[in-house]
């Protein structure tokens, strides 16, 4: 299957020298969610900037469904939907007329019928004649949302989608993305709360100063990076690990209290039995076991830590 995104050694270096982004190449499949992640500056809004053609690019190349996003831009920016991070709406307009200015602004026919399925889809119908600045900060982000989605593109950006969101209004815009999904939109999203991209991506890109350092199913990469741990609360602290654990991965928390063994819940052979046996053995009386699977939000901050230390 072609890729809908192509990015071919991206790079993008400002007049002052800061170098945004650094030979980045990825390609993104038609109707997939992929997770953009990365700490404050590591280039996300950049990119996402440049693919909608709103940056320039210093080297390198973006195609959008074969369309140069330098020579084709029109063709390129009238398939793409982007919500940006910032709250950018005219106050005094309503919900309904701010949507269809964005769709008239495309050069799209007025499409009565589509612009009421988005605003209902969006939980706004309602609010159809509601001046924007009568919305709350969550609603205003929904507009946004339905501006993006005005024209009908195939490829829907997302930069930071529920930031400032309450949780319930989080899970509702995660069900609207899958909806998207499904009709068969290609969505690309920046977040700071990793839940939502373990929640809705299939794949996962880690970018850091400026480079991409991972791209990998979620799934695959989950399990791949993923460990395990056993913690188990002792009935009274110990002052050292017995000499028949230490060939294990276990270590001491809560000043003896408790034991941690971590090991990889991939492997056949992963030792939990073996471990609580020597403790038995070793009549070390046991309170309480748990055991923790990482998520990605941990490999993420693993990922992050070692690029830094690299």
């Amino acid at each position: 299957m072609k890729p809908i995104i192509e990015i071919q050694a991206l790079t993008k270096q400002y007049a002052d020298g800061y170098l945004a982004l650094d030979d980045v190449s990825v390609q993104i499949n038609a109707g997939e969610i992929i997770a953009l992640l990365g700490p404050n500056g590591a280039g996300k809004t950049t990119l996402i900037s440049i693919i909608c053609g709103l940056t320039t690019i210093t080297s390198g190349s973006v195609g959008i469904a074969g369309f140069d996003v330098v020579r084709d831009y029109r063709k390129a920016r009238s398939i793409i939907g982007l919500v940006p991070q910032e709250l950018t709406l005219e106050p005094f307009e309503t919900v309904l007329g701010t949507v269809n200015l964005s769709r008239g602004l495309f050069g799209k026919k007025q499409d009565k019928a589509h612009i009421e399925s988005t605003l209902r889809q969006l939980s706004l119908w309602d609010r159809r004649n509601t001046q924007i600045r009568e919305l709350s900060g969550g609603t205003k982000r929904r507009v946004l949302i339905a501006k993006a989605l005005s024209h009908d593109p195939k490829i829907l950006f997302l930069d930071e989608p529920t930031a400032g969101v309450d949780v319930d209004m989080r899970r509702d815009t995660w069900t609207v993305i899958k909806d998207l999904k499904r009709r068969g939109v290609t969505i690309v999203l920046t977040t700071h709360y990793i839940e939502e991209a373990e929640e809705i991506a299939d794949r996962v890109a880690v970018i850091n100063s400026g480079k991409i350092i991972l791209i990998e199913e979620k799934n695959e990469l989950m399990k791949r990076l993923g460990t395990k741990q056993l913690r188990i609360e002792l009935e009274r602290p110990i002052s050292e690990i017995p000499e028949s654990l230490r060939g294990f991965d276990v270590q001491f928390e809560n000043g003896g209290a408790r034991l941690v063994y971590r090991y990889d819940a991939n492997r056949k052979q992963n030792d939990v039995h073996s471990v609580l046996e020597i403790l038995t053995a070793e009549h070390i009386a046991i309170k309480d076991v748990q055991t923790y699977q990482s998520s990605l939000e941990d490999i993420f901050v693993s990922l992050v830590a070692e690029g830094r230390s690299s």
